[in-house]
């Protein structure tokens, strides 16, 4: 099948190329590229190709490359295997460093320029390659297809928006997503929207994120912060997203009138935004956890702007507010939390979760917030009740674990494609 729309993708890229390395140098300069991996993203290896069979696995930040780190270990069994993570951006990149097992490693995606993506595949030539959530790159995968490389999309969403903007290209979409093997979606809905979309092999898996296993803590930091604390009530608001705080802010002065030594912590989903936030704290005394600073008595928000540290706050909170709930952003991810026994509020928009916060919900019994009244009031209710907060969290919990699962049913489909595939 030809696709004039693909066609002007594919000449498009190929025109932009010269230009892209100053986009990159660009993009480092605002901290959103590594400056010493630049080379990684037009093609170029950082790191040689081990022997054997090797799995390629996109993901494209944080959320997906800690989602597929389970299946990463299941496939890796085999001891002739390896396992090439890849994503796009520095956080995740960071975090990888100290969460991939032995005989994985991460390189930053190739730019879905021809050039970019023809020299990663000369140089892996991996032996099949697998996409995380909802990445659809037609240069990578007409080309990665053209080589014969097994490919499958895992932990596959398709949320209302992107269903709709696929349908105003349908023959791009049939031609992208017939290119997979075997497409595994979270969800019933997101299985319909891809078969709708002209995905031929589709099947449900469940959210692989529910297999994750728990976000790690440093114990020597987790005790710091606990002695720092002390018996001082809290409010977690985290993974937030701007326009938040303007919520979260005042639901803090309403709870401060019955609780005056609440401590509010603060993690903000980019930590780049941490002097924006103090700046929104107006009088309110802040502290940020990146200058090294820990919340002291008259300190009434910190801000934890630091990666890879959400796991310390679940674990010192018993309950928390998850971010990108309140905004449109469709809300992050709840499953973190709730493995850890910390009861979760939320806002309105949980669509990237929805079953999921359905699920926790309906075990805690409570949970959803839309105003900084309503975040005031339960959160009250919660810091009044320790016993009862304690139970919703470990009804959370339950919730969690019932969703398990996606990892070994990917796994079987995954040792089947590479079974079939190319020497």
């Amino acid at each position: 099948m030809r696709s004039p729309a693909f066609s002007a993708y594919r000449w498009g890229t190929a025109a932009i190329s010269p230009f892209v390395p100053l986009l990159l140098h660009r993009r480092a300069g605002r901290g959103k590229e590594d400056r010493l991996r630049l080379r990684e993203r037009l093609g170029y290896a950082s790191h040689p190709r081990p022997p054997g069979q090797l799995i390629w696995i996109h993901g494209a930040s944080v959320g997906e490359c800690n989602a597929v780190l389970p299946l990463i270990c299941e496939l890796l069994a085999d001891s002739d295997r390896h396992i090439l993570l890849t994503s796009g951006t520095v956080t995740s990149a960071e975090l990888m460093k100290s969460r991939l097992p032995e005989r994985a490693f991460h390189q930053f995606a190739p730019v879905d320029t021809p050039g970019a993506v023809r020299r990663f595949l000369d140089h892996w030539r991996p032996a099949a390659a697998l996409f995380v959530d909802s990445e659809i790159w037609p240069n990578t995968l007409r080309d990665a297809r053209a080589r014969g490389i097994p490919l499958a999309l895992v932990n596959g969403r398709m949320s209302v928006r992107s269903f709709a903007r696929w349908q105003r290209t349908p023959n791009l979409a049939r031609l992208l997503l017939g290119h997979y093997d075997i497409c595994f979606a979270q969800d019933e809905v997101s299985a319909e929207r891809f078969a709708g979309l002209g995905a031929t092999n589709v099947e449900v898996s469940g959210n692989l994120k529910a297999d994750a296993p728990p976000l790690p803590a440093d114990a020597a930091r987790l005790e710091e912060l606990q002695t720092a604390i002390g018996q001082r009530p809290l409010l977690l608001a985290a993974s937030t997203h701007p326009g938040e705080e303007e919520t979260i802010l005042p639901a803090q002065d309403m709870l401060r009138r019955e609780y005056p030594n609440l401590l509010t912590i603060v993690v903000p989903r980019h930590p780049v935004r941490g002097s924006a936030i103090v700046g929104l704290c107006g009088g309110r005394a802040a502290a940020l956890r990146s200058h090294g600073l820990l919340p002291r008595e008259p300190t009434q928000i910190y801000i934890a702007d630091t990666i890879g540290e959400l796991g310390l706050f679940y674990r010192l909170a018993p309950f928390a507010f998850i971010g990108g709930s309140l905004v449109a952003h469709g809300g992050q991810n709840p499953l973190e939390a709730v493995q850890l026994a910390c009861a979760v509020l939320a806002g309105p928009h949980t669509r990237n979760f929805l079953s999921e916060y359905e699920r926790i919900f309906m075990a805690q019994g409570m949970g959803r917030v839309s105003t900084a009244g309503e975040m005031a009031k339960l959160a009250a209710e919660l810091l009044a009740d320790n016993a009862g907060t304690k139970v919703l969290g470990e009804a959370g919990a339950r919730a969690a674990a019932s969703l398990q699962g996606a990892t070994e049913k990917t796994r079987r489909a995954i040792e089947s494609l590479l079974a079939h595939a190319p020497a």
